[in-house]
C-alpha cells in the first residue's frame, strides 16, 4: 500500500537527539570552514595525512564539513527527512552507528583509491546515500516529493539516485572515485540491513538457547512443604512459545519496542516471568 511521507513542520525542539546533534554539527562545521578555511585541511579527509601521518580523526570529522551552501542544505534536509524516521524505528545508538558506518566506508574508498592524495575530501555523501537506502528498505512504498514537486516511491528514488551516481562515475564527467565512494555508503547500508541484522538475530537466538540449557545435576534431597506454601512453578516455554518469542524479538530489533501489540507485550511479559531466577 502506497503512503505519502508525512511532512511535519520543522520543529527543532521536538527533533530526536541524534538528528538534532547531526544538524548542529553540520551547521557548525560549515560556518567554521567559512571563517577559517584551514580547518578543511586539518579536519577534512586528506588520504596522505591519514595513512602516513596517522591523522585518524579525519575519517570522522570530514563528514561535518561542506564545500558549498547547496551541499549543506541538501545534507540538512536529508538528515531531517530520513534520519528522524530511521532513529524513531532503531533508536539513537543504532542510528548513529549506522550513520558513521556509512561515512567510514566512504572514507575507506577514498583512502584506497588515492592513498597519496593531498587533496582534502569533505562532505557526507556516504551517510546521505546510506540514509536514503535505509529509509527505502524500511518504507519502500512511502512517497517522497523529489525537488519538492515530483511524487516518487522511496524505493524508486533510491534506485534512481544509485544508478545516476554509478553512471556519473563511469562517464568521467565528475570525479569517479568520489562518486563511487558515495555509492559505498549505499552498498554498505544495504548489506548491513539486508543480511547482517538477520545474522545477528540468529546468533542472539542461538545464544539464548545455549545459555538457557542447564547442565544436569544430582537431585537434592526432596522436601515436601505444606500444601498452602506450595506455589505452582511455571512450565518451561514450549517450542511454539520460543518461536513466538524469537519472532517478537526480531520485530523489536527491526521496528522498535513501540511496534508491539498488547498480545505481543503479554507474551514477552509471560516469558520474562518464566525465566526469572527462583
Amino acid at each position: 500500500m502506497t503512503r505519502i511521507l508525512r511532512q511535519d513542520p520543522f520543529d527543532f525542539r521536538n527533533l530526536s537527539p541524534a538528528v538534532r546533534m547531526l544538524l548542529i554539527a553540520n551547521l557548525v562545521g560549515f560556518v567554521a570552514g567559512l571563517i577559517v578555511p584551514e580547518i578543511r585541511t586539518l579536519f577534512g579527509l586528506v588520504p596522505e595525512q591519514v595513512i602516513f601521518q596517522r591523522w585518524l580523526w579525519q575519517p570522522f570529522t570530514y563528514l561535518f564539513l561542506q564545500g558549498s551552501l547547496l551541499g549543506l542544505v541538501f545534507n540538512l534536509i536529508g538528515i531531517w527527512m530520513f534520519g528522524r524516521h530511521i532513529e524513531e524505528a532503531w533508536g539513537e545508538r543504532e542510528f548513529l552507528k549506522y550513520y558513521f558506518m556509512c561515512g567510514l566506508s566512504t572514507a575507506a574508498v577514498h583512502l584506497g583509491a588515492a592513498p597519496h592524495s593531498s587533496h582534502a575530501v569533505i562532505g557526507a555523501s556516504g551517510p546521505m546515500f546510506g540514509l536514503l537506502t535505509a529509509f527505502a528498505m524500511l518504507h519502500p512504498d512511502e512517497v517522497i516529493h523529489v525537488y519538492f514537486m515530483i511524487p516518487v516511491r522511496a524505493a524508486h528514488v533510491a534506485i534512481f539516485y544509485g544508478l545516476f551516481a554509478l553512471f556519473s562515475g563511469l562517464s568521467g564527467e565528475t570525479a569517479g572515485p568520489a562518486r563511487f565512494a558515495g555509492l559505498s555508503g549505499m552498498a554498505v547500508g544495504y548489506v548491513y540491513i539486508r543480511w547482517w541484522w538477520e545474522i545477528k538475530i540468529q546468533l542472539k537466538a542461538l545464544w539464548r538457547r545455549a545459555s538457557s540449557a542447564q547442565p544436569e545435576e544430582e537431585p537434592a534431597p526432596r522436601v515436601i512443604p505444606r500444601r498452602s506454601a506450595v506455589k505452582p512453578k511455571p512450565k518451561a516455554p514450549a517450542v511454539d512459545d520460543m518461536a513466538e518469542v524469537d519472532r517478537i524479538l526480531d520485530k523489536i530489533l527491526s521496528d522498535g519496542l513501540e511496534s508491539l501489540t498488547d498480545d505481543e507485550k503479554g507474551v514477552m511479559h509471560k516469558y520474562s516471568e518464566r525465566n526469572k531466577p527462583s
